[in-house]
């Protein structure tokens, strides 16, 4: 009998809820939990995982090879697929990037056309910038502010073989 992916609780039948962005197989008590997901009627019969096999378990070893256990059903999007993940040391950024071109707060506000209260919140990590201000800062001062496209130039120096997590992790003494 399967058994719910979020109370463990074993049950005859499970219904596909997105909770947080996952895609989990939930009893009725958790389904409150998430949003319920609509299947695409073009899927065959059984479940979302199995391949051509007329048997109930999954048969990933198939002669389809790297077709993974999509089982041929694409995901749904969603608005996220289409969002950029902001950088988490974007504050920093922002901030080497200003210094850097020698500007004053005040100074790169009026380049943008924005309050410096703004820059200041944005360098202390208070507030998130939004898509329109985060293009402005990236077109101003010429960085990224978009997660993993900024290398952090410890990671450049080196051979490519030579260097380890330890090697860059930063220790709470």
């Amino acid at each position: 009998m399967p058994q719910c992916e979020m109370c463990g609780a074993e049950q005859a039948s499970l219904t596909t809820t997105k909770v947080e962005g996952a895609e989990l197989e939930l009893c009725s008590s958790c389904t409150d939990f998430g949003t319920e997901v609509r299947e695409e009627p073009s899927s065959s019969a059984g479940s979302k995982y199995s391949t051509s096999s007329s048997s109930g378990k999954s048969s990933s070893s198939s002669s389809g090879g790297s077709s993974g256990s999509s089982g041929g059903s694409k995901r749904r999007r969603d608005m996220f697929d289409d969002m950029e993940e902001i950088a988490t040391d974007y504050d920093d950024r922002i901030r080497k990037a200003r210094e850097s071109k020698g500007l004053s707060q005040e100074e790169l506000a009026d380049d943008l056309n924005e309050k410096a209260s703004l820059i200041r919140k944005l360098e202390r990590g208070d507030t998130l910038p939004t898509d329109e201000i985060q293009r402005k800062l990236e077109r101003a001062l010429d960085v990224s502010l978009v997660e993993g496209e900024d290398v952090d130039a410890d990671w450049e120096s080196n051979d490519a073989g030579t260097m380890t997590l330890g090697d860059v992790v930063k220790r709470k003494e």
